[in-house]
């Protein structure tokens, strides 16, 4: 039975675990679902970690207007120009100093990528860039070019995802981590609670917050809650059936794509037919007003619709039941070993009622005739799976997952989802490797239409997963402050953006 806002409030008060944050008028307290496991800048492409530190502790030097789809904007670079042959240069702010006190430099811009994208570490970062090596000449203190191989017209774009640290930073992951946002963390308990306090060193504008702190529930019912009774400011992602109060709660397209990669080098998921079984066995509208709220969207590609290329004459995979049978009994009388149990592992706290929805998919699979079984996860180990280098010997898996793209430009996804050499890719297809290389050397309207070309040809001919939504999340934000969620909120959250009534 599903419990109400105002039970949950009345246990939560006697709880011993539930504490009633004390705060200043500019202080403010945000309830997430996920713990961070990392607090490291090179990690912060990883929408639990960016959330925190992504703007706020660490900065890019440009950055994507996700609120009018206008472009790039400044940020530590005041401005670039393309020079030709594959370089840029970008001209970097001056006066500014990290959260230790040293001043920020176009050396720091070099080590940083070097550092994001060195052996030692296994950066996010990297997977981004696909096959594109950048190099980087130090003109003077302010002024840096990078080169990209092969050329890349989007370069300043790319740019907004690295974030720069200082240049003496240790090739390691960091737990304490140094930057030039207008927050510095303050303190971090594992488990419990990370804080940022507001820098008065910091070059821009001063924001409204002047301490976050980050409490972790997961329960967005809980969290919601919190919020209600004044214990929390604001929960980015609570459950639609919690969502009741107009006055505070607010719904949003966020920018995360949810789908089930599949690891096509195992048997029996390297057969089409049982890749198309698997499509056509998920009634994916089922679970639009049920499990998921109204305005989730059914995906067709990695990305969500506002992105460049998208193809509109792509449709999504029939419920058919009965073919995926048909499908499923061809692919077994040629020997394939359709009967093999297949794993689905899930992401726990992925969204909230992610555990129902993982069960719904089991059962629909079982009902054509899958033997699935089903395990939750938390994001670390998942992550494990996930990438590159696979564990030989593994059995056939399905990873529930969700991709975060709000950059407007399939690049950010494209390769490293999909190219033979990309760190989360489930496929190996010359044909679209050469379809990625291709669209993302080019321009203008023949950009678009590449990478439109690649959604329809991985779609109807490859089908190396099983895309399931574009999705939609729900903010409660409290009476105290103002908050307008965006497409990014999911995986960056700006403290920036935060004001007080």
């Amino acid at each position: 039975m599903r419990r109400t806002t105002l039970l949950l409030s009345t246990a939560l008060a006697l709880l011993p675990w539930a504490p009633v944050f004390a705060q200043d008028a500019k202080d403010v307290t945000v309830v997430l679902g996920e713990d961070v496991d990392l607090m490291e800048p090179c990690m912060a492409t990883r929408s639990n970690i960016g959330r925190i530190i992504m703007e706020n502790v660490n900065e890019t030097l440009t950055t994507y207007d996700v609120k009018t789809g206008k472009g790039v904007l400044p940020r530590l670079a005041e401005s670039w120009e393309d020079q030709g042959n594959g370089t840029w240069r970008f001209h970097l702010r001056q006066g500014v100093k990290f959260s230790d006190g040293s001043a920020f430099d176009a050396g720091d811009v070099k080590a940083s990528y070097e550092r994001a994208t060195s052996d030692k570490l296994t950066c996010e970062t990297p997977r981004y860039f696909g096959d594109t090596k950048l190099s980087f000449n130090v003109v003077d203190d302010h002024t840096v070019d990078i080169t990209a191989d092969p050329a890349q017209p989007i370069l300043p774009l790319l740019m907004s995802l690295v974030t720069i640290v200082p240049s003496e930073t240790p090739i390691e992951f960091v737990r304490d981590p140094v930057g030039t946002g207008p927050y510095k963390l303050a303190s971090w308990e594992p488990g419990q609670s990370v804080v940022l306090e507001r820098r008065d060193d910091y070059w821009g504008e001063k924001p409204a917050v002047e301490k976050a702190t980050y409490v972790f529930r997961t329960d967005p019912a809980v969290a919601a809650a919190m919020v209600a009774k004044g214990e929390a400011d604001l929960a980015p992602s609570i459950s639609a059936v919690d969502a009741t109060n107009k006055d505070t709660d607010v719904s949003y397209l966020n920018s995360e794509t949810t789908y089930l990669r599949l690891d096509s080098a195992i048997p029996p998921i390297n057969d089409i037919r049982v890749r198309e079984a698997l499509n056509m066995a998920v009634d994916r509208n089922a679970f639009v007003g049920s499990l998921l709220p109204e305005g989730t969207v059914p995906a067709v590609a990695m990305v969500p619709p506002t992105t460049l290329g998208w193809n509109p004459d792509v449709k999504e995979y029939p419920y058919d039941p009965d073919k995926a049978k048909e499908l499923l009994a061809a692919a077994k009388a040629d020997g394939v070993p359709v009967d093999t149990t297949l794993h689905l592992i899930g992401r726990s706290n992925l969204f909230p009622g992610v555990t129902e929805v993982t069960e719904a998919l089991q059962q629909m699979l079982q009902d054509v005739g899958f033997n699935v079984d089903v395990q939750m996860v938390e994001v670390a180990q998942q992550e494990e799976l996930y990438s590159k280098p696979f564990k030989e010997g593994r059995p056939p898996q399905m990873l529930f997952v969700s991709h975060d793209n709000s950059k407007g430009d399939p690049v950010f996804s494209m390769f490293f989802k999909y190219d033979s050499k990309g760190k989360q890719s489930g496929i190996s297809d010359p044909k679209v490797d050469e379809m990625i290389a291709k669209a993302t050397a080019a321009t203008g309207d023949e950009r678009a239409k590449d990478w439109s070309e690649l959604f329809a040809y991985l779609h109807d001919d490859v089908v190396p997963d099983v895309l399931l939504f574009h999705m939609v999340s729900f903010a409660r934000v409290g009476d105290k402050i103002t908050f307008t969620p965006t497409i990014a909120t999911n995986s960056q959250l700006e403290l920036a953006e935060i004001g007080f009534k």
